[in-house]
C-alpha cells in the first residue's frame, strides 16, 4: 500500500490510498468514526478534479489537539486488531 499525503495541518489530513477499493476505505472510515477524537472522516474514489477514477482520497478532520496522522495510525491499528479476531473467529468455527 501507497501513501501520499495531499494536504495535512493540526486538525485535517487528505492522504491519498493508492491500490485501495471500497472494501478497506469503507473498514477504515468507519474505525475512524468510532475514535471520539474525530469529528469526521470520509473518502472519494473521484474527486471532481480528477477527470476520472482515481486512488480513493481519505478525509480526515479532528478535535480537541488530536494529529489526525496519529489518529490514522491508531485506526490502522485496530483495523489489524479487527482482522486478526476475524481470522481467529473464522479458523475456531472452521475447526
Amino acid at each position: 500500500m501507497e501513501l501520499r499525503v495531499i494536504e495535512k495541518t493540526e486538525e485535517e489530513l487528505r492522504i491519498e490510498v493508492a491500490g485501495e477499493g471500497h472494501t478497506f476505505m469503507n473498514v477504515l472510515k468507519g474505525t475512524l468514526l468510532e475514535n471520539d477524537k474525530v469529528a469526521a472522516a470520509t473518502y472519494d474514489v473521484n474527486p471532481e478534479q480528477s477527470g476520472g477514477q482515481t486512488d480513493p482520497i481519505l478525509s480526515v478532520k479532528t478535535e480537541d489537539g488530536a494529529d489526525p496522522l496519529d489518529v490514522l495510525e491508531e485506526a490502522a491499528g485496530d483495523v489489524s486488531a479487527k482482522t486478526d479476531t476475524l481470522r481467529a473467529a473464522f479458523e475456531d468455527a472452521a475447526v
